[in-house]
């Protein structure tokens, strides 16, 4: 890491963070919901989904009114198994971990459960809702839409949001099987990141308009909002290396995110009304719990788990790789790296955290990288 990134205690970031929910007008219990899901991020070294985006994803959006800070989670269509909800454009983490603690007691009852949400807005890191599946014992399953950015196969315009398609299971290791992932070869945190530290961004994963490769990280930011970029479905441009399948996968999260509960959809998510005007994203998302007592039994199931994820990482090696790892591991190993060193915060990261303390005055909040 270079020489402007400064190391920031977990204690003293989740604290700001939650003050800056509360000085745009989240009450504290919400403010700690949203300040944790972001915290858990940067332990988990998932640096594109952390206090990086506290600004420009929450605190910006909340500002200029197409985000709204107080949360009314609304349950309008409610079965056994399943309900709909519809989070009328408030905190995404917080209608998330509703969502998913509403699946998780319907899964206790009945075995499974699902909940589809309408009108939400981004709710950080899918995998903090599949922890909490996993520590319930319960298989657990994730996805969302999101602003247009993937280009169907064969296509150059940006239709499909990143829409991960998530998974998570509990085993008798000492971390769950998580995995998070978009159904695009990148998405924008991870540009985010590299914008951040001031470089290009590797090749193959954003087109242009003519279907080649674009590499200039700044303006495909701009570009992606404005519809002159796309990012390339998970396998890349084309077939040849079978791009279609990250483009189905994307379609099948947009169905499940949009057609289940009669939400917004494909460009109906850009954050722009018909006249141009900045507004809601209306994001939908799924929450899927399965209470693994209902099959084999849960110690049963973990243990089977825990062997084939020790037996992958096992296997023989590729010439020079000293290590495989199973999905959840390497998060886990970031954890145990930053629980005594804290968050890597880059310049420009920063001069974000000082703007944020003293537009909202909170003049209890003095950092190590101040001079």
């Amino acid at each position: 890491m270079g020489a402007e990134i400064v190391w920031v205690d977990f204690e003293t970031m989740t604290k700001f963070m939650v003050d800056v929910f509360e000085g745009v007008g989240l009450s504290e219990e919400e403010a700690r919901i949203c300040a944790d899901v972001l915290i858990t991020a940067d332990k988990w070294g998932i640096d594109s989904h952390g206090i990086g985006r506290l600004k420009t994803i929450y605190y910006d959006r909340i500002k200029e009114g197409i985000q709204f800070p107080v949360t009314n989670f609304e349950v309008v269509r409610e079965g056994p198994t399943t309900a709909v909800v519809d989070g009328h454009h408030g905190m995404g983490q917080v209608i998330a971990k509703k969502a998913m603690g509403l699946a998780i007691d319907k899964a206790r009852h009945y075995g499974m459960g699902m909940v589809a949400v309408r009108n939400s807005t981004h709710f950080g890191i899918c995998g903090y809702y599949l922890k909490m599946a996993a520590d319930a014992g319960m298989m657990g399953m994730v996805g969302s839409n999101a602003r247009p950015s993937i280009a169907p196969t064969f296509g150059v315009e940006n239709m499909l949001g990143t829409n991960p398609l998530t998974f998570g299971f509990p085993t008798d290791e000492a971390f769950p099987f998580l995995l998070d992932c978009a159904t695009s070869v990148t998405q924008r945190g991870k540009i985010e990141v590299h914008a951040r530290a001031g470089e290009a961004i590797p090749q193959g994963w954003v087109i242009n308009s003519g279907g080649h490769s674009r590499t200039d990280t700044e303006q495909i930011l701009i570009d992606l909002v404005e519809g002159k970029a796309a990012l390339t479905p998970l396998g890349g441009i084309g077939e040849e290396n079978a791009g279609y399948k990250g483009y189905g996968y994307a379609t099948v999260v947009e169905i499940l995110s949009a057609a289940l509960q009669g939400g917004a959809f494909l460009k109906g998510l850009t954050g722009f009304d018909e006249a141009g005007q900045k507004g809601p994203y209306r994001l939908g998302h799924f929450f899927l719990a399965v209470d693994l007592d209902a099959f084999i039994g849960l110690e049963a199931f973990k243990k089977r788990t825990g062997e084939i994820l020790r037996r992958l990482r096992a296997s023989k090696k590729a010439p020079g790789q000293d290590r495989i790892y199973t999905a959840g591991e390497k998060e886990h190993l970031a954890w145990l790296e930053r629980k005594d060193k804290g968050i890597p915060v880059g310049k420009k990261l920063q001069e974000e955290m000082i703007k944020m303390r003293d537009e909202l005055e909170l003049d209890g909040h003095r950092f190590s990288f101040e001079r």
